[in-house]
């Protein structure tokens, strides 16, 4: 038995998720993810380390772009095989990639129209890295798969998607390989979700596998009290709203924005903060949250009763879907006090850095962080304290209040984590830890080591690890 493991993304670093994975004479990867952090973006313009062509097929997590954001690229170059996913990771997926690829479109003519007035160029390409056509290429690939059935992808090799309760349609993927009489069971966890979270099921719990890949984002760390969550959202909202400024909101499309508009909903239910008008400045999550009305199966028990009442956070009142870049605009010039929801949620591109140009040397206004913000991304520049920061190639002073809210955060936590691998009643032949800083990575494997003593190993940026 031999099952090798390359790690080719979010190893010791967040984003840019992507694995290896090669048995049976099967090569096939899970997740082809973009990278985020700004140094280590170059990364996403360097050739695949193996060439896309002999590469069979793709298994999907989730809709993230730090998990699919580079499939566009892969198929530009050469991928031809199927990319296995839920079904609503596959509608989702389309829409973010097209959003990245519209994105990159922008970002790279804005720059070179602005390299040219300053008579300079840019540490990276004035073009972008794939196009809308480049990623609608990606669309026929997809093969759409149900939670629980069994998929055979290869002779000997067989795949099957649990609920991770992170976004709608994550999965938990586990892979079966036969080999030689023998057969070993392989778990990536993507990115684990949490219990009792708004609108989405518990995570999958599993009782025997051999290896499992984990992430570690929040392995040296606990979350706070989630029902801090609404105290410290209203205290924000009430806060800017006696001051007199907006509440901007930097947030992912997926899953992140719909979280919000649930606790937003709640609070506006409840009568715990003023009427004021919301705006979702997100055409791409606009667009998914369409798809999260359309898989209402995939809700728990609270959001179910929320929809069948009417009381559906997508629709409430006040909440303004912001479509053209002509309202977005408008909203500016709004008086009052607002909440501007919109991408990316840790500054690397979008519509969210007009608003803060506007408001982030306002000290009546709220720069409300709700996401996770990687190491060296802008967002995470600002949330640890820039006096001074480049927007849209212009220096601004921070003014605004900076306040972030961790509680919303979809991934388990150190604790959250160590109980879900628990729930395995026999130890794994190994657990490697993945998807988190190198500090995070190291400590969460340390941690599972003192309080289980598997064997635990926490691998490079290519490295190889054989499976046996």
């Amino acid at each position: 038995m031999e099952i090798k493991l390359v790690f080719f993304g979010a190893s010791r670093n967040v984003t840019g998720s992507c694995y290896l994975v090669e048995a049976n004479g099967f090569k096939f990867l899970v997740d082809c993810g973009l990278y985020q952090e700004r140094d280590l973006k170059k990364r996403n313009w360097e050739p695949f380390p193996i060439a896309p062509e002999t590469i069979d097929a793709v298994l999907l997590t989730h809709a993230h772009l730090d998990h699919c954001g580079r499939i566009p690229k892969l198929v530009k170059e050469g991928f031809k095989g199927k990319i296995y996913c839920t079904e609503a990771t596959a509608e989702i997926a389309e829409i973010i990639m097209l959003d990245s690829a519209h994105i990159q479109e922008e970002d790279a003519l804005f720059k070179k129209k602005r390299h040219e007035r300053e008579g300079r160029t840019g540490p990276f390409p004035e073009i972008p890295l794939y196009t809308k056509d480049d990623a609608r290429e990606s669309f026929p690939l997809f093969e759409p798969v149900s939670y629980e059935d069994q998929v055979s992808i290869a002779d000997g090799i067989e795949v099957m998607f649990h609920d991770a309760g992170h976004v709608l349609g994550s999965a938990m993927i586990e892979i079966c390989v036969h080999q030689d009489g023998e057969e070993r069971t392989l778990l990536f966890s993507g990115d684990v979700g949490r219990e009792n979270k708004p609108i989405l099921r518990d995570p999958s719990v599993f009782k025997k596998i051999d290896y499992v890949i984990v992430e570690s984002t929040y392995g040296d760390r606990e979350h706070p009290v989630v029902t801090d969550i609404k105290e410290s959202l209203a205290q924000a909202v009430n806060t800017t709203w006696e001051a007199g400024g907006n509440i901007i909101v930097p947030s992912f499309a997926l899953e992140r924005s719909q979280e919000l508009l649930y606790y937003m909903n709640e609070l506006l239910i409840a009568d715990r903060i003023p009427h004021i008008m919301v705006f979702l400045d997100s055409p791409m999550a606009i667009k998914i949250t369409e798809v999260f009305k359309k898989y209402t199966d995939l809700y728990d028990e609270k959001m179910t009763e929320l929809v069948n009442n009417r009381k559906s956070p997508f629709s409430f009142p006040g909440l303004k879907m912001v479509q053209t870049v002509d309202e977005s605009k408008a909203i500016n010039h709004i008086r009052g006090t607002v909440m501007v929801i919109a991408g990316s949620g840790m500054l690397t591109g979008g519509r969210i850095k007009h608003h803060l140009v506007t408001n982030i040397g306002r000290p009546e206004s709220t720069v409300l962080f709700v996401g996770y913000q990687a190491k060296n991304t802008l967002g995470r520049i600002i949330v640890d304290g820039a006096a001074e920061v480049r927007l849209l190639g212009q220096q601004y002073r921070v003014r605004a209040r900076i306040q972030q809210i961790l509680g919303f955060s979809s991934h388990a936590d150190r604790n959250e984590l160590l109980k879900w691998l628990n729930e395995l009643t026999s130890a794994p032949r190994k657990v490697i830890i993945v998807h988190g800083e190198s500090e995070s990575a190291e400590s969460f494997g340390k941690f599972l080591k003192e309080q289980t003593g598997w064997k635990v190993e926490v691998p490079y940026y290519q490295s190889e690890v054989i499976l046996d």
